[in-house]
This record gives structure tokens, C-alpha cells and sequence, in this order.
């Protein structure tokens, strides 16, 4: 079965005209190192995940204790501590449910700082399928350590040195969390659960049944085993086991996850470990990152490009996770276990711009059940969740579970229930969160109900949300009216058409915002009075004043995706409309590390100069993406920084997500093909594209001439191919094309 998938990636690779061999297996392109080392560039928050595409758990080596805004790896530290089974998404989201292995010798030492140990680059191999390094401990010799991974497991190998007493050390839990580890007296085998939530205080579920549980096995019965720290009750003792062999051994030890219980851990342990056999494992795992990534394929590209290009497609494919575990999953919803598939870490404020959209082409056999998983959530909370991890938590703004809606429904997904979408959609549009009109939902507000819409009241009554009443006010205004635009868009497909034509028409409230005085969008409080326009520079609370989420007024003014023909006529035209983005990038305001700004690079194309997009796309894929490991800026975002730039590699992206419409910037490689699931092949051509010959010339569409710079869905997935010819001038194709105007009564 591997050997015969295997066959069928290069198959496909090879059957692309102008790919080398080392094209044949873009897996030996990925770096999982970049976006790990914070850098003049940036700092992406990114880890060396050894997993397979949106495993339940990814495992990493540690060189730091994880918690929200740590992650465990940061690539300029100088020892590790551990391996980690970690669920922790992002940067500034927590983790949950975490176990960590660490081999050493000589005494039993159990807090990380004890037990760390130096290690090198030189001695690291990191790849997506499999993780090596040698530690070096203070006697003087070397430890060899080993791992690679299935969805929910992994197997370690480690090659003690020949004297001292060698030990492989399980922590169960942190100091102050009551997690719990048993070691089996005749075989060895370390059980145990780990039930820290660091999220917990987000989110207003308690979930008293959460665990993450744990089997460690070992291949050769240790000579002895204990545990430690759970005799003692005092917050400052960590909890876990161990187990010691003797010294010069190569110790195998596999590793079960689950959320379900210790003999569902034994369970998924025993269907994708069946066997004590490492390379089968990292073989398997190697087909399936293989066949993933072979869906994309690129000719034209430096070896340098092609490993920037095939990492933001790994980091891509790693969110949203799997939560559930064959046929069944545990919900952080209603603290009970249900059947049928789960997901979660939906980083959805973030992810609905680009990365949801690039799954929907790149790993469509997924959506419908992302979907459901969403629909799940909302039935057995009340709510589609806004980042789910693993249950709510209250992060950023707006309901963009609705653009997933929409966006799924405009494709013609079909393996979800549209009638139950529908009613969960409706509920985020028009049911206020409790205590509504009492919370000002400040960010990342502890001890509060679900959030939903904040501030929905106001919005139903005055049309927008004030800044004196509801934190991030104009931001909020600004994104539910796109989501109101988005529920109109799933009421029309379901024949809804007095709800359609009712959401339509909320869905210019974004226009109530627009301060003819300043050409910008700007806060309003409740008497109708402009708020302070705030500034990038501003503090937090300055900020929450003005009404803005982590921006100001310019990286917000564009933020309503569905009305770009509306603000182009609220700015005075074209031209009008162009000069405001001319100065939006000259004046320093596009911050490409954070979302809302990136789709205004590709907004020239709405002014009618989209030479503009073309230039502006290819300068920020050069300075905001590089080839090493500090080579992003800003988090990843599960997935979203790097979408922006395969989207922009492939020469378009999705400016409104739900809208089933890509716009066409400037295509960075010869050559970009698309393996569809319907057995199609969308390509991209580029003659003679480079570094100065960025401007699109001309274009046809299966030979016909295409004018306006869009392409749609349909279009891509027929398979076309979208060709151009590139020359190192502006021209004007494409300016003619015009946005069409909401037309809402």
C-alpha cells in the first residue's frame, strides 16, 4: 500500500513538464526549523512538528517550558529538556493535555532545569517525518535521540552511552496540576493523564472529565521503574515516572495519546504502532506528508524558493487538528463523549482570510467534516466556537464560523447538514451573548459566558457598535458586517430570500462607519459622535477607545471584504480609492505580520491599476518570508501566514473567502500545477517570469483571453490553465474591470 502511493506521488511529479528529480519528492524540501528563531525579519512561533497532517498531536523536541505566548522550541536556545506530545497551536494559545519524554543517565533529576540537556544544530536533523538529535551530558558522552509519528502516537529510539545508569523519564504534569502516572510492575508500561487546560480560564467551561491520557511502552522490559511526585500535595512538584536499563542499550519506546482514556491511548497505539518497527513508521508517515504535498508542484523554482514554498504548505496542512479517535471523539462542549469525527485549534479569526480557502483545494476530503465538527460544537455548547482549543475561549472578534459556512456552501460541499449550519449561522447574527450591554468583552477576558457578537445590541439598534460601550467597537462593526454578508449568502443558497435580502442589507452597516473628513474608517460612540482615530503606536487601552483590534483605522478601513465596491464610492472613485492605499503603504500602515492587512496588496486591482497589486504582492513576499529558520514575520496563525504565501505563489488569492472569486496578482515561478479531487489539474503558466519581470502582460484562460483579474472556483476546478506573459513594465490589463456594487434592496 506504501510502496504503491509512494509510486503515485512521483507519478504525479513527474508528469509535470520542467520538474527536476529533486522535484519528485517535495517533502525533502520542507524545513520545519523556519519561522522558529526570532529574527530581524520576525518571529513566526512555529515548532519542528514531527506529525502527519492535522495529527492529534504533534510531538517536538523542547528547549523551554511551553505555556500561552512560549512555545516549546525556540530554535537559539542551547538545551532540551524534553520531547513533547504537544496540542499547543500557536504562540499565544496555551496547550493541553501534554506528555513529555526525556532519556538521561545518572541520577534521577525531574524539573526541566535539572534534567536539560546541550545540544548543537550540527547534531539536529529536523524533517516533517522524523527528528534527530545527540545530547550531551555532563559526564561527558552522548545521548542519541530519536522520533517519528502517526496522528496520534509516536516511537522514540535512544542510544545510551555505554556507562551509567540510563533512564527514560515520563512527565506527567506540571507543578500544581494534579496529573497522575502508574508503572506496571511487570512489563513496564508507564499509563497515566495529564488534565491542564492553560486555556481553561478563556473560556466559561469548567470540563471536570478533561484528560489527556497516556501508554508509554518499551520494547525491552526496563530493569526498574518508579514514580515521583505524587506522593506530595504542594504546587511546586512536577508528577511523572521512570523507567532505567542498563547503560550501552538502544532503548525503543512507542507512545499512545487520547482523550478518551488510558485504554483508548493502548488502543491507538496498538492501530498505527502495531509493530516495534521505526522506520515503517517514518515510511508511512513520509507517503503521507508525500502525498499531500505532491497535490502542489512547482517548476522554475531556486531549491532555496521550493523549501520556503513546500514549508508554508506543511505549516498549512498541520491545522485545524484531529480530536477525535476512530469513530469516536471527547467534547469540550459538554464534557461528554460522543461518536463521529471532531477537530479542532481553528485559529478562525486568523484562518478564514486565506488557509481555510487553500484547504478547500489542497485537502478537500477534509471540509465537510471540519464543518460538522463545528456544527458538533455548536450543539453541544450552544455556539460554533470563534477558537476552539480545545474548548472556547473568547479569542478576537466576530463569528467567522459563518465565512466557513458560506465559503463551504458556495463550493458545493455537501457532507454537512446546511439546515443545522443555517440555524447556527442565524444564531451568531442575531443572539446577543449573555450580559451583552454589561461586559465591555475586553480581550482575552476571564470569567465571561461565550462571547459571540459583543456588543450585537448596539449593532441591531444603532447600526454599528460604540466605542463607549463594547471594547474593540469599529473593529467589530467592521468584520460582523462581512459576516452578516456571509449569512446572507447561506439564507440565499437555502432559499431563504426574505432572510437573504434582510442580512444583505445589514451587511452595509460597515458604511456607517466611513468618516468623509478623514477618507478613513473611524469609531463612533453612542450618541453618534466620532470616536479618537487612535494610531498604530497607541497603547492597548488607547486603542480600545478608538475601537480598534491589535491595529488603527488604516488597518481596518479596507477590512470589510464584501464591499469593496461600496467604500470605493464612500472614497470618491477610483483614483480616490487608489491614492488612500498609496498612502496606506507609503505611510509605513500595512503591517503584513497581522491578518486584517493581508488582502490589501490585491486591492489595486478593485482601483483599476492592478500593475500595483502585481508589484506590491511580489515585495512582500520578499521581505516578509525568507528561507531559514528565522525566516517569517509574524505567527504563523495556524496556518495563515503561510496561505498568504502559497496563494500568492500561484499568482491569486481569496480577497472575500465566501465568495468563491480569486484575484489575480503576480504568479512567482514558470510553472504551478493544482491536483484537483475531482482527478483535474489546474495550472498556472508564467513565461518568462523573474525577479524583474513581475508585470502581467497578458492572459488567457484555456486560450481565450481573460481580462478582468479574477478567477473563479469553478474555473479551477474544471481544470483549467490560467497562462500569462510577464514583462518587466506595467501594462494595462486588467484595469478595466469594476467591482459590482451590493445591490441590497
Amino acid at each position: 500500500m506504501n510502496l504503491v502511493l509512494v509510486c503515485f506521488v512521483v507519478a504525479c511529479a513527474v508528469s509535470v513538464p520542467g520538474l527536476s528529480a529533486a522535484n519528485r519528492d517535495p517533502l525533502a524540501a520542507v524545513n520545519p526549523l523556519i519561522g522558529t528563531q526570532k529574527s530581524k525579519l520576525g518571529y513566526g512561533g512555529t515548532m519542528p512538528f514531527v506529525s502527519p497532517p492535522f495529527a492529534m498531536t504533534n510531538w517536538t523536541p523542547q528547549t523551554r517550558q511551553n505555556k500561552i505566548s512560549i512555545t516549546s522550541y525556540e530554535y537559539d536556545d542551547k538545551t532540551i529538556s524534553g520531547f513533547i506530545g504537544t496540542h499547543q497551536p500557536a504562540i499565544w494559545m496555551g496547550d493541553y493535555g501534554y506528555v513529555t519524554l526525556m532519556p538521561q543517565v545518572g541520577e534521577l533529576r525531574t524539573t526541566p532545569e535539572a534534567r536539560q540537556l546541550a545540544f548543537s544544530h550540527s547534531d539536529e536533523t529536523a524533517k516533517a517525518d522524523a527528528y534527530a538529535v545527540w545530547l550531551r551530558t555532563a559526564e561527558g558522552t552522548r545521548i542519541r535521540a530519536e522520533m517519528t509519528a502517526t496522528e496520534r502516537c509516536a516511537i522514540f529510539r535512544f542510544r545510551f552511552p555505554a556507562s551509567g545508569v540510563a533512564r527514560v523519564l515520563v512527565e506527567t504534569s506540571r507543578p500544581g496540576v494534579a496529573g497522575f502516572a502508574a508503572v506496571d510492575a511487570r512489563t513496564g508500561e508507564i499509563t497515566g493523564y495529564n488534565p491542564h487546560r492553560m486555556d481553561a480560564h478563556l473560556g466559561p467551561h469548567k470540563l471536570p472529565n478533561f484528560k489527556g491520557y497516556f501508554v508509554v511502552q518499551f520494547r525491552k522490559a526496563p530493569k526498574k521503574g518508579g514514580t515521583y511526585g505524587l506522593e506530595k500535595q504542594d504546587a511546586s512538584t512536577s508528577r511523572g515516572a521512570f523507567a532505567e536499563f542498563r547503560p550501552g542499550e538502544l532503548v525503543e519506546v512507542r507512545v499512545g495519546t487520547s482523550f478518551l482514556s488510558v485504554e483508548q491511548a493502548r488502543e491507538n497505539l496498538a492501530h498505527e504502532i502495531p509493530d516495534w518497527n521505526f522506520e515503517a513508521v517514518r515510511a508511512r508517515l513520509h507517503a503521507a506528508w508525500a502525498e499531500k504535498l505532491g497535490r502542489l508542484q512547482v517548476a522554475g523554482a531556486t531549491d532555496s524558493e521550493r523549501t520556503r514554498l513546500y514549508t508554508a504548505l506543511y505549516h498549512s496542512l498541520l491545522y485545524p487538528r484531529s480530536f477525535s479517535e476512530y469513530g469516536r471523539y471527547y467534547s469540550a462542549f459538554d464534557d461528554k463523549i460522543h461518536a463521529g469525527e471532531s477537530y479542532t485549534a481553528f485559529s478562525i479569526w486568523d484562518t478564514f482570510r486565506a488557509e481555510n480557502s487553500l484547504l478547500t483545494l489542497l485537502a478537500p476530503e477534509r471540509i465537510d467534516g471540519m464543518l460538522t465538527a463545528l456544527l458538533q460544537n455548536f450543539q453541544e455548547g450552544g455556539w460554533m466556537p470563534k477558537w476552539p482549543n480545545p474548548s472556547y475561549t473568547n479569542i478576537m472578534i466576530a463569528t467567522h464560523a459563518d465565512s466557513m459556512v458560506a465559503e463551504a456552501i458556495r463550493k458545493g460541499f455537501q457532507g454537512f447538514d446546511r439546515e443545522l449550519a443555517w440555524k447556527a449561522v442565524y444564531k451568531d447574527a442575531m443572539t446577543s451573548p449573555d450580559g451583552d450591554t454589561s461586559r465591555r468583552w475586553l480581550d482575552r477576558e476571564e470569567g465571561t459566558p461565550y462571547e459571540g457578537r459583543a456588543g450585537l445590541t448596539y449593532y441591531k439598534q444603532l447600526g454599528y457598535i460604540p466605542t463607549d460601550k463594547t471594547d474593540e467597537a469599529a473593529s467589530r462593526t467592521l468584520e460582523d458586517s462581512y459576516d452578516d454578508w456571509c449569512v446572507a449568502q447561506v439564507a440565499k443558497a437555502l432559499g431563504r430570500e426574505e432572510d437573504y435580502r434582510f442580512f444583505l442589507q445589514r451587511s452595509l452597516n460597515d458604511r456607517n462607519l466611513f468618516n468623509p473628513a478623514l477618507g478613513l474608517m473611524n469609531g463612533k460612540t453612542s450618541d453618534g459622535r466620532w470616536a479618537p482615530i487612535g494610531g498604530a503606536e497607541d497603547t492597548n487601552e488607547n486603542r480600545s477607545v478608538a475601537g480598534w483590534t491589535e491595529g488603527d483605522a488604516w488597518a481596518y478601513t479596507w477590512s470589510p471584504l464584501h464591499d469593496q465596491a461600496g467604500l470605493l464610492q464612500l472614497m470618491g472613485g477610483r483614483e480616490a480609492y487608489a491614492a488612500k492605499l498609496d498612502a496606506h503603504f507609503s505611510g509605513g500602515h500595512n503591517v503584513h505580520s497581522n491578518e486584517p492587512s493581508h488582502h490589501y496588496s490585491y486591492l489595486y486591482n478593485f482601483a483599476g491599476q492592478p500593475w500595483k497589486t502585481q508589484a506590491k504582492v511580489r515585495e512582500i513576499a520578499a521581505a516578509e518570508y525568507g528561507y531559514d529558520a528565522g525566516g517569517l514575520d509574524g505567527d504563523d496563525d495556524c496556518g495563515q501566514m503561510s496561505a498568504w504565501l502559497l496563494f500568492t505563489t500561484m499568482g491569486f488569492y481569496p480577497v472575500n473567502p465566501a465568495s468563491g472569486e480569486f484575484m489575480i496578482g503576480s504568479p512567482l515561478h514558470a510553472r504551478v500545477s493544482l491536483r484537483l479531487r475531482n482527478g483535474k489539474t489546474f495550472r498556472v503558466i508564467a513565461e518568462s517570469v523573474s525577479a524583474t519581470n513581475l508585470y502581467i502582460q497578458d492572459a488567457t484562460l484555456d486560450g481565450k483571453a481573460l481580462k478582468d483579474p479574477v478567477i473563479t472556483w469553478e474555473q479551477i476546478q474544471a481544470g483549467a490553465t490560467l497562462k500569462f506573459r510577464m514583462g518587466p513594465k506595467p501594462s494595462r490589463w486588467g484595469a478595466a474591470w469594476q467591482p459590482a456594487a451590493i445591490a441590497a434592496k
